[in-house]
């Protein structure tokens, strides 16, 4: 198989106030939610970088869309890896997610690694990281 993650799907209890918290709170770029018009298919897209989208599905459409039972979710099954220029930048994003409605689940520190990260929880509950490696050269 090549890499081609060109679509990383979130699923939502509330896809209103998700898009809200994306669009509103934390200012990514979307065109807002299509496919109302198909019982299962309201879904939100947002463009990242590369030709990466974060999409947003109701958990309950992609339990009927991949005919699988829809469980409990689990914040720790995946994390979402924000990784930005500075240790005022981790600052900064965490601040403007809190602002949104996020909850700081580990505010930004010193990691044992020589980095710098804190972690927040989107109203849905999937984690986020937000960290500065000195190793990485983050190119914008």
């Amino acid at each position: 198989m090549k890499p081609r993650v060109t679509v990383m799907t979130l699923g939502v209890d509330d896809l209103e106030r998700a898009l809200s918290f994306y669009r509103d709170g934390l200012g990514l770029p979307t065109e807002g939610i299509v496919g109302k018009e198909f019982e299962h298919g309201a879904v939100a897209f947002f463009d990242l970088q590369s030709g990466l989208k974060l999409a947003l599905f109701n958990r309950k459409d992609i339990a009927y869309d991949a005919k699988m039972n829809q469980t409990a979710p689990n914040p720790t099954e995946f994390t979402i890896g924000h990784n930005v220029g500075s240790k005022e930048e981790v600052d900064q994003v965490i601040e403007q997610a809190e602002k949104a409605g996020a909850f700081i689940a580990v505010p930004p520190h010193d990691t044992f690694w020589g980095g710098y990260s804190g972690y927040f929880q989107d109203p849905d509950g999937h984690l986020w990281e937000v960290v500065w490696n000195p190793e990485w050269e983050i190119k914008d």
